[in-house]
């Protein structure tokens, strides 16, 4: 094997890891969310990340037994499915004090496990030595940006739902 097969095995196994890591996350996290809206965002964010990881396994694998990056088919959502969640489920938010606190913890963490996530695959996408390879990590290092800006979107209306309302729908103050 080379040093070069070994560098890309070792920065796919750091990428499975982190991609079980934050299933496990967003699993517990919707477990324990009092809303409706904030269950479904965070179970739905523990699917994408395990699809994440079964494309990097598949990617290991094919590395592992061969020697070159495969083309690899890789789906992104681009967050819609997210946007769609967010939007349709603006109502069930809970007000007590202390879970939505609790809320906004968990969502700030979210966004900085996808910051990191992103970061990661962006390092991975300079270094890359295959264009395939640049490929996959450029369009999964978006994909961690897609969730990063949903998570912004959720935190910043458990914040503040009226200021938020007003930054994304831009309603009339004039009355016309």
């Amino acid at each position: 094997m080379t040093q070069e097969q070994e560098k890309t095995l070792e920065a796919l196994k750091t990428a499975i890891q982190m991609e079980i890591d934050g299933k496990e996350f967003y699993l517990k996290a919707s477990s324990e969310s009092k809303n409706d809206m904030g269950r479904k965002l965070l179970e739905t964010l523990s699917k994408e990340e395990d699809y994440h990881r079964q494309k990097f396994e598949e990617i290991y694998t094919v590395i592992e037994n061969k020697m070159g990056w495969p083309k690899t088919e890789f789906e992104i959502s681009g967050g819609k499915e997210l946007r769609t969640i967010f939007s349709e489920m603006m109502t069930g938010i809970s007000t007590e004090k202390e879970s939505l606190q609790t809320e906004i913890d968990t969502v700030q963490k979210a966004m900085d496990m996808e910051s990191a996530s992103r970061d990661f695959y962006n390092r991975q996408r300079e270094n890359s030595v295959h264009i395939a390879e640049r490929q996959f990590y450029e369009k999964i290092a978006d994909e961690e940006r897609q969730h990063f800006l949903v998570l912004l979107d959720y935190f910043e209306y458990l914040k503040d739902p009226a200021a938020w309302f007003v930054e994304k729908e831009h309603p009339s103050l004039d009355g016309g």
